[in-house]
């Protein structure tokens, strides 16, 4: 008999690691749990979590720290804790199980299984004791180990039903798309968008109901159906404008340090769920960009630089990769790191602090359980020059205070996927807004998850950290680094990351493709601890990886002139179109690739890149909000591949020249930045 004992202290994820005190026999996933299960005959009790979760850290403290609570869990489960950050395939898989049962979903996950790991009810957070309308979870686990003991009919039927129903939704549905003209028509997508503006809270922006989440994918499409439509569509910018601006002042928004939390639990942007995520501010660079650059807002140009700064300064480990997440938490206390009251911002302004409250919405009895949060949504508006420099310098004083408190945790596994979307996200922004230091960042992160995150055959880990790799690679981790390299290769037009990127989709292709009804599975067909491959294209928190590789077959059909990768994007398509009848609203990831894959334009700017009038063109080009455009940069004497549409064309009377091409033609070559149109 194995000796009942927690074993989480031999891992290195900082969740798994907050558990390892426990008094409660913990086990990693994996096939020595398994193994016990099958061995004891018990059931499992599996907890799906993250560090930076507030109510995971609730049902711990609650349950998991209490001797007599992990008694009962030890005497009749096996208990199994998973970090979702470091596990998102069986997340993925137990998340869908219940929500199957009919369930919201959402963390702390906890889900019962069979002893071979396949489940049969499951809810989220239960207390202890009963509070809130929901039972004891001891209640809870008396009352599943008794019917997993005597009531099996019945739990082999849920068993069934729920196996049953996730392998339906993993089963290949392509469809034949018609060979002439689009596979889909654009104006579906104008369709979509229009139904989606519908559903937006017009004064407050994002969807109408609370939590608001901030959905970068989403508002990235409609921004993409009022430029496709030419402009003319007001209610479609007006939403993606009120939504940017009521973030970009809302509470959700980190008005000292820089950064977004991951969503706000009222309607206003006020209250957030105060943990901060590497994915969330990576979308969330990449869309106020592409806003930015048609509106030249000095609001989201604010938000841009602060949050990469931020990134570069709190999300970087020693390794130069990027750090996960930062905690809700601190001192046992949601949120207290960042909220304020009114005396100790009085103490520390002293004869500013009226400025400074009227600012930012202080007042004695606070905006939330008696706290301030700091927001400038009651007065959106910035102030000119001098009264926007004064706040900055009441905010460096409040921030210097901040720093002195108990930080939240800081989770510094590096995971490649978040690591794929950071990269990307500053590599255009360096690009924008000519930022050498964000593109240094992204390159360190890109050669960290590319050298010590692969195996010798190419094969991404999908996490590290303490100087370990930690699990194969998922979809996501070669989609998003996929689309890293390609973003690396735009704004550097260094060919090794345009090869690193074509290597990535090779690993896919020999290891996750689904065969039968084109796409990818979620997971590696050599993955043996999962009771299913998952195969779908929904965008959560993240964007769908499936999504994304529309979008990176569109950009390397257009870099390399080969068709085989314009066949490759539309059988990608294909693969799920069928999806887009059930429900539109997680393919917003798919569709904004098959836009891109419709209005690819390649812009080759051939010329010294230290030359300013090579910079005056990248200029005039990155100050456009253009997303269907792909970048390619060219010094003197270097050659685009034969077939290219520019191949052969460089300098114009020894100066630097801009070629637009489309379609495999190019339109007549452009010196002058003045006269560049799209």
């Amino acid at each position: 008999m194995i000796e009942g004992r927690n074993r989480l202290n031999e891992e290195t994820s900082p969740y798994l690691l907050q558990h390892a005190g426990n008094p409660v026999h913990w086990w990693p996933w994996g096939d020595a749990a398994l193994a016990e299960a099958q061995r004891t005959n018990r059931p499992i009790l599996l907890s799906v979590g993250y560090a930076a979760c507030h109510w995971c850290h609730v049902m711990a403290h609650e349950s998991f720290e209490a001797p007599e609570v992990a008694a009962v869990m030890n005497e009749l489960f096996v208990n199994i804790k998973v970090d979702r950050e470091e596990r998102p395939d069986i997340d993925g898989i137990y998340m869908q199980a219940l929500q199957v049962l009919g369930e919201q979903g959402g963390w702390p996950l906890t889900m019962f299984c069979t002893p071979t790991g396949e489940p049969f009810w499951g809810g989220t957070y239960f207390p202890y004791p009963a509070r809130y309308g929901r039972p004891s979870f001891v209640d809870v686990l008396r009352g599943v180990s008794k019917a997993f003991q005597e009531k099996a009919t019945e739990v082999e039927q849920n068993r069934q039903g729920l196996l049953t129903a996730l392998k339906r939704r993993a089963e290949s549905q392509a469809v034949q798309l018609r060979g002439d003209g689009p596979p889909l028509p654009l104006e579906l997508l104008d369709q979509i968008a229009r139904r989606i503006a519908e559903a937006c809270d017009p004064e407050w922006g994002g969807l109408k109901q609370a939590p608001k989440f901030p959905s970068p994918y989403m508002f990235e499409m409609l921004w993409r159906a009022w430029l496709r439509g030419g402009r003319r569509e007001q209610k479609l910018f007006d939403i993606v404008a009120v939504t940017l601006d009521r973030m970009c002042q809302g509470g959700i928004y980190d008005h000292l340090g820089g950064g977004f939390a991951r969503y706000s639990t009222d309607a206003e942007w006020l209250v957030p769920h105060f943990e901060k995520m590497l994915y969330d501010n990576a979308q969330l660079i990449d869309l106020l960009t592409l806003v930015w650059q048609e509106t030249g807002s000095p609001l989201y140009l604010r938000r841009i630089a602060e949050t990469c700064d931020w990134t570069l300064r709190e999300m970087t480990t020693a390794s130069g990769g990027f750090a996960a997440t930062y905690d809700a938490d601190s001192e046992g206390v949601e949120g207290k790191f960042y909220v304020w009251d009114e005396t100790e911002i009085d103490s520390i302004l002293g004869s500013d602090s009226e400025f400074f409250k009227q600012a930012y919405d202080v007042t004695p009895d606070g905006n939330w359980e008696h706290h301030a949060i700091l927001h400038r949504n009651r007065r959106p508006q910035l102030l000119d020059e001098a009264g926007e420099q004064r706040l900055e310098v009441l905010r460096g004083k409040l921030k210097a205070v901040r720093d002195k408190r108990v930080w939240p945790g800081w989770d510094d596994k590096v995971l490649a996927d978040w690591n794929g979307l950071m990269i990307a996200a500053l590599a255009n922004a360096a690009m924008v807004f000519e930022r050498d230091d964000w593109l240094a960042a992204a390159r360190r992160a890109w050669r960290f998850v590319m050298d010590e995150m692969r195996d010798g055959h190419g094969r991404l880990f999908h996490a590290a950290r303490a100087g370990k790799r930690q699990h194969r690679g998922t979809l996501d981790d070669y989609a998003t680094m996929a689309r890293a390299g390609l973003a690396m290769f735009e704004a550097t037009g260094e060919a090794s990351f345009l090869d690193e990127a074509k290597a990535l989709v090779g690993v896919l292709d020999r290891h996750f493709a689904d065969a039968d009804g084109g796409g990818y599975f979620i997971t590696a067909d050599d993955a043996s601890d999962l009771i299913l491959r998952a195969r779908h294209c929904h965008d959560n928190a993240a964007p769908s990886g499936n999504g994304m590789l529309l979008g990176v077959f569109a950009r390397l059909w257009t870099l390399t002139g080969d068709a085989a990768w314009r066949d490759k994007a539309e059988r990608q398509l294909a693969a799920f179109a069928a999806e887009l009848e059930k429900n539109f609203f997680p393919l917003m990831t798919l569709l904004n690739g098959y836009d891109l894959l419709q209005g690819a334009t390649e812009i080759v700017i051939v010329g010294d890149p230290a030359a300013s009038e090579t910079r005056a063109l990248q200029r005039a080009v990155h100050r456009r909000s253009l997303p269907n455009k792909i970048v390619r940069a060219l010094s003197p004497g270097n050659a685009l591949p034969p077939g290219h549409p520019a191949a052969g064309k460089g300098l114009v009377a020894g100066k630097p020249a801009l070629y637009v091409c489309r379609d495999m033609a190019c339109r007549p070559p452009i010196t002058d930045a003045a006269a560049f149109d799209l």
